[in-house]
Parts: structure tokens; sequence; C-alpha cells
């Protein structure tokens, strides 16, 4: 298939772009760099520099693609600075997603597979969280997302859009060639690498008085590779079936199943990396949840997706293993 992956310079993007192309088909990778990198995109990858907001250069890109299908990762992430700036996060996620939708029913594109996140549960009801439990994020980052996927429903209603919605838990881990790189860098297990190598001075954890077995957050780590394939099950499911059908219409989450705590990433990755973690204690964080763990028997069951690195000692060394090598410096 000839595949338009947005994004496709971040972290989870380059991935699965990668892999695409190992699985023999031709991406194009379209990123604006205001958050990925350059160098992460594939070089067999056609890249596009463009916004997806720019509905002049989106129909240059798809009336020149000719694809058969979108995966969309473009977005802001960060669910500390949407408390902050509302407004970025309904602008770039959601907005800007809505201009792509157009693109794609104009060039009659209806395939895509959108990044989600589990933030668009908040405060669970229940654990392992399921694909149909209540829905009611905690910070504008899950509403940016949950409204996405509100629209997306209503597409495959009027438009027959087939999609599929993946809630990813916590990203995590490398491959050899590419691993997790922010700027700036928000997300636990790189900091705590940063930390490890000396380039910062502490790792800070935010919040010791939580409800769970050590006072700090609980959060579900799946590693980046399970995560790229996950999506590419998902895009050969949506090939396989009819618009206006059920089932071009797919909601997944995508976790481990187990959760853990802030402290014990800390003290794995002591582990790992063989070296004293410094740590600074801080006030929670707005907008964080206490736990978040996955069910992914949905997607197991549906597509027969099956994760091979579960152990979280092995996505942290194969992180580690990343950012020793790329990012000592």
């Amino acid at each position: 298939m000839r595949v338009l992956v947005t994004g496709g310079a971040g972290y989870i993007g380059s991935v699965v772009a990668d892999r695409l192309l190992r699985d023999g088909h031709a991406v194009t990778v379209l990123d604006n760099l205001s958050k990925g990198a350059k160098q992460a995109v594939p070089s067999q990858a056609d890249f596009v520099l463009a916004n997806t907001g720019d509905e002049p250069a989106l129909d240059r890109i798809f009336q020149s693609g000719r694809f058969d299908a979108v995966m969309h990762f473009a977005a802001f992430i960060e669910a500390g600075e949407s408390m902050l700036s509302p407004e970025l996060y309904f602008d770039n996620n959601s907005a800007k997603t809505l201009t792509l939708l157009r693109a794609m029913l104009r060039h009659q594109v209806l395939r895509l597979v959108f990044s989600s996140t589990a933030a668009v549960y908040g405060d669970p009801t229940r654990l392992p969280i399921v694909e149909d439990d209540p829905l009611a994020p905690t910070n504008p980052y899950g509403e940016s997302k949950l409204m996405v996927e509100r629209m997306l429903a209503w597409f495959h209603k009027a438009h027959g859009l087939g999609y599929a919605s993946l809630r990813y838990f916590n990203a995590a881990g490398a491959t050899r060639d590419r691993g997790e790189m922010h700027r700036p860098e928000t997300h636990l297990i790189p900091l705590v690498l940063q930390a490890a190598l000396g380039q910062r001075e502490a790792i800070s954890i935010y919040g010791i008085d939580y409800p769970t077995k050590d006072g700090t957050c609980i959060r579900d780590y799946i590693h980046i590779d399970d995560l790229a394939t996950a999506h590419l099950l998902a895009l050969d499911a949506l090939a396989q079936t009819q618009t206006h059908r059920e089932d071009s219409q797919l909601i997944f989450n995508l976790g481990s199943g187990s959760g853990f705590s802030v402290r014990e990433i800390i003290d794995v990755a002591g582990r790992v990396t063989g070296r004293k973690i410094p740590v600074v204690e801080a006030p929670r964080r707005p907008g964080d949840s206490a736990v978040l763990i996955a069910s992914s028997e949905k997607i197991k069951r549906v597509l027969g997706w099956q994760p091979r690195h579960s152990d979280i000692e092995a996505i942290l060394r194969s992180a580690w293993e990343w950012h020793s090598t790329h990012l000592r410096d």
C-alpha cells in the first residue's frame, strides 16, 4: 500500500514508518519538524516538510501520493503542558486533524490509523482498563485526542471512513536504530537514562502521596516494536474490510497489562545501567492520574496481536543501549 505517515519524524512515527517500508509498503512522511528529527525519517521514505493544518500543502501531497491509507501520529503529547496551554492542544491535535480528515475526503482516502492515548480514560473506574470503560480525560491532551476519536466515529457514519484508534499506554524502549528523544524531554524513561548518563543532575518524582504501593504514579509500558506491530495489523485489517461496516471501526488499547511505579522504573534503570540515579521529590503535577494499566485482550483476540517484549527490564535495557550509544554527548 501507499501510506502517508504524519509525524513520521517522531519517536513512534519513525519506527512505524520503518516497519512499513520493511513490509513492502511505499511510505511518504509528512512532518513539520517542530518536535521530530529529520535524521529519524527512514532514508527510503519520501519526506515532505509540511503541517497537517496546511490545506494547500495537503492537497498537493494527496494529489501526488495517491495514498491508500494514512497513519496519523502528528500531535503534541505533553499532558502537563496541555494544562497550561490547552489552546495549543485543541488547535494542533484536534483542529488540524479535522483539516487532515477533510483532505482525505477530498482525495477519497478512507483508511486511517490514529495514534490515540490512554489519557482519554482519565482516572479509571477499574483496572485493568478496557475499551468500553468511561472516557473522562483529566487534561486537555487527553480531551484533544478524544475529540478526534469522536470526529472519526462521525466520519465513519457519514462518509464511510474506516479507522483504527489505538489507545497507547506508555511507549518505551528502542529498536537498533531508533529510540525515544523529545525536545524538550518530559518522558520518564529517557529522563531517568539521561540522569544515569550525567546529562541532568537528577530525576524528579512528581508526587509521592498517590494511593499506590509506594506513593508514586503507576503506568503500563509497551515496547515500541510491539506498538509498531499493532499498527501494521490494524492497517491490514482496514485493508481487508469495506467502508461503513462495523469491522472498519476499530478501537484498541495497547499496553502490557502490568503496571510499574515511578520508583520501580528508577530502581530497574539503576540495575540496568549499573549507576546510581539521583532523585528529587516534587509536588504532583495537575492532570496526572494515579494508575493507568491496560487490558489489551481485545486486540489480541480480534487482530491476533502478541507482544514480544513484555519484560520491563528488557524494555529499559533496549532504551539504555540506544541512549548510551546515540545520546552519550
